[in-house]
């Protein structure tokens, strides 16, 4: 009984925002088999991964999570540190970069990877995607 808080406290945790992004209302992303709740403020991003995936390597799911913070943002990522689970990222914007429009409600993102290579020294790096939004 004594490990009931302690178990519920760690569970909590798994989705909530780092308290930097406290207040930031999500923006939920599907790129690949990711999908990623991403948080922007001033020139930093947090990317949670929402969905279950057998045993997937950082390496694996960085390269999603880049794209997923570069598509919502419109900024480039300059770094990322993190795990499979929870990644963030400090961002480069120039003066031409917009981020993508988001609509109104809860709404999902799901991209279509149109273009990918390799780079950076994240893996594989998506440098072009279609997102079609829909409700959830």
């Amino acid at each position: 009984m004594r490990w009931v808080l302690p178990c519920l406290v760690i569970l909590a945790g798994c989705d909530t925002p780092h308290p930097r992004f406290a207040g930031v209302e999500p923006v939920r992303i599907t790129v690949g088999q990711s999908t990623f709740d991403i948080r922007v403020r001033d020139r930093k991003a947090e990317a949670i991964r929402r969905n279950v995936e057998w045993a997937p390597r950082p390496e694996a799911v960085a390269p999603r999570a880049v794209a997923a913070i570069e598509r919502v943002s419109g900024c480039t990522v300059r770094r990322l540190d993190g795990d499979q689970a929870q990644f963030f990222a400090w961002l480069k914007c120039g003066r031409g970069d917009r981020p993508m429009e988001i609509l109104p409600g809860r709404i999902e993102y799901e991209c279509d990877i149109e273009d990918a290579h390799v780079d950076r020294g994240l893996g594989e790096t998506v440098t072009g995607m279609t997102c079609t939004p829909r409700r959830y």
